[in-house]
């Protein structure tokens, strides 16, 4: 099953641009994600990117990031 989202950017005062990019909930549910989780993005080309865990970074259960 695919999950859809949408790119969103903040324009700041400053003239600096956020973009974000929101995981549906029941996506990282899927993934046992958690908060705080420390992510990679690598991007494989102009139209592929992989996201991956960095290893060690998976907080536990009740610990602060």
């Amino acid at each position: 099953m695919a999950y859809h989202t949408k790119l969103q950017v903040i324009q700041r005062r400053s003239q600096n641009r956020q973009y974000y990019l929101i995981c549906p909930a029941p996506l990282a549910a899927a993934l046992e994600m958690e908060k705080g989780e420390e992510l990679e993005w690598v991007i494989k080309d102009r139209n592929t990117f992989e996201i991956r865990r960095v290893k060690g970074t998976t907080p536990t259960k009740g610990s602060r990031p």
